[in-house]
C-alpha cells in the first residue's frame, strides 16, 4: 500500500475514532451528571470538593485534546492521536475515580460507556500495539482503582472488559488475516507480472537470459548479510532487482545484441535505461519504494557512474548492493561481444574495484558471501546462454 494511501486510511480511521470517542464520552456524562442530577447513587455527603474541582481539570484536558489532535492530523502525525486520546482519558479517569471513592461509603459504580467504544473499535486501526494498550489499559485502570478503594465489586467491570477484549482481538486477528491474504494474492500477481516482463526483455536480448534472477539472488544474499533488514523489508527489493534492467526495453535490438564494441553514441543510449526503467515502475505499489535500486544501480563509488554521477554514500545503499551483484553477473555471463569470465577472475575484479567502482564495506561483505554466490551461479548456469559490455 502506498504511504499516501496508508496515511489517508489512518486519517479516516482517526477522525472516525475521535467522533465516536467525544460523542459517546460527552453524551454519556451529560446523561449521567446532567439529565439525572439527583441519581440515588450519588454520595453527596462524603466526597470532598477536590473531586468536583478535578472534574473541571478532567474535562479541560479531554476537550483540550481536540485542537491538539486536529493540529497533529494536519501535520500528518495522525498515528499519535489515538494514543494521546486514550492516555488522556486513562489518567484523568483513574484520578477521578480514586478521588471520588477514596472517602465514599458507596459501592463502586463509575465508568463511562466510551470504554466499550475504545475496546471494540480499537481494531479499526489494525494495530496490535494499540489494541494491547487499550484493552490492557482499561483493565489496569480498574485493577488500580480496586487496589486503592479495596472494593471487590471492581471485579465485575474487569470481567466485562476482559470479555470485550477477547471480542476485540478476534476482530483484530480477522482483519489481519484478511490483509495478509490480500497481500499474498497481490504479491503472487506482482511476481507473475514481473516474470512476464523479464521474459519479454530476455526475448530482446537472449544473452541476458537468467541475468535478472541471478542478480536478484546475489543482491538478496548480500542484503541479508548486512543484518540491516527484516525479511519483509526485502520483499520488494527482490522485485526491484529483478526489474533493474527493465529500461532496456527502450534500447534498439541492434545495440543490445551488437557483437562489437559500442560507439559513444550507442553507449549514451544504453545509459538511458536506468532512467527509463525508473519511470516505468514509479507507479507500481511496493516496487516504487525501491525505485532507487533501478535508477542508481550503475552509479560508481568514485562518482564516475550514471545517470547522476553520485559518489560514496550519496548512492542509496541498496543500489550499491545491486551494483556489485550486477557487475559480478555481467562478468560471469556470456555476451554477444565476449565470452564469460571465470568466477575467480570476476571475484578478483570486484576486489580491485573496492573504493573506486564499489562501496569498500560491501566489497568486504562480498568476500564473505562469495561462496553463496558461487553456489547461486552454478545452480542457475543453465538458465542462460553459455556462461563467461556492461549489464
Amino acid at each position: 500500500m502506498k504511504k499516501t494511501t496508508f496515511l489517508k486510511e489512518e486519517k479516516n480511521s482517526t477522525v472516525l475514532f475521535l467522533l465516536l470517542f467525544y460523542v459517546v464520552f460527552l453524551g454519556y456524562d451529560i446523561l449521567y451528571y446532567g439529565l439525572f442530577p439527583h441519581f440515588p447513587w450519588l454520595d453527596t455527603g462524603s466526597n470532598s470538593t477536590v473531586w468536583y474541582d478535578f472534574m473541571y481539570v478532567k474535562y479541560g484536558i479531554i476537550l483540550g485534546l481536540i485542537p491538539f489532535s486536529i493540529y497533529l492530523i494536519k501535520r500528518n502525525k495522525t498515528g499519535f492521536v489515538k494514543y494521546i486520546i486514550f492516555f488522556g482519558y486513562f489518567f484523568t479517569n483513574l484520578f477521578s475515580d480514586i478521588l471520588y471513592y477514596k472517602d465514599s461509603t458507596l459501592a463502586y459504580t463509575s465508568g463511562n460507556l466510551v470504554e466499550v467504544v475504545l475496546i471494540l473499535f480499537s481494531p479499526i486501526f489494525v494495530s496490535k500495539k494499540f489494541t494491547y494498550y487499550v484493552t490492557l489499559g482499561v483493565i489496569l485502570k480498574y485493577i488500580l482503582v480496586g487496589l486503592f478503594i479495596k472494593d471487590p465489586v471492581i471485579l465485575f467491570p474487569i470481567i466485562v472488559n476482559i470479555i470485550l477484549a477477547l471480542i476485540s482481538f478476534i476482530l483484530l486477528h480477522r482483519f489481519l488475516n484478511y490483509i495478509k491474504a490480500l497481500k499474498y494474492s497481490y504479491d503472487e500477481q506482482l511476481e507473475g507480472i514481473v516474470k512476464g516482463v523479464i521474459a519479454t526483455l530476455e526475448l530482446k536480448d537472449p544473452y541476458t537470459r537468467g541475468h535478472s534472477e541471478r542478480v536478484a539472488a546475489y543482491a538478496m544474499k548480500m542484503a541479508e548479510a548486512t543484518e540491516k533488514f527484516k525479511p519483509a523489508e526485502l520483499n520488494y527489493f527482490y522485485y526491484a532487482c529483478l526489474l533493474h534492467d527493465i529500461g532496456k526495453v527502450s534500447i534498439p535490438d541492434s545495440i543490445l545484441t551488437k557483437p562489437g564494441m559500442l560507439t559513444d553514441e550507442e553507449f549514451d543510449i544504453i545509459k538511458t535505461h536506468p532512467v527509463v526503467g525508473a519511470k516505468a515502475i514509479r507507479d507500481v505499489e511496493g516496487i516504487a519504494d525501491n525505485i532507487d535500486v533501478i535508477y542508481h544501480h550503475h552509479e560508481r563509488w568514485d562518482g564516475k557512474g550514471y545517470p547522476d554521477g553520485l559518489a560514496g554514500e550519496e548512492i542509496p545503499f541498496l543500489a550499491r548492493i545491486t551494483a556489485v551483484a550486477d557487475a559480478f553477473d555481467a562478468m560471469t555471463s556470456s555476451r554477444s561481444y565476449r565470452p564469460a569470465l571465470q568466477l575467480e577472475v570476476a571475484y578478483q575484479r570486484i576486489i580491485e574495484g573496492q573504493g573506486s567502482q564499489f562501496d569498500p564495506k560491501l566489497v568486504e561483505l562480498f568476500k564473505q558471501v562469495y561462496p553463496e554466490w558461487v553456489r547461486i551461479s552454478k545452480t542457475n548456469c543453465n538458465t542462460g546462454i553459455e556462461r563467461g559490455r556492461e549489464a
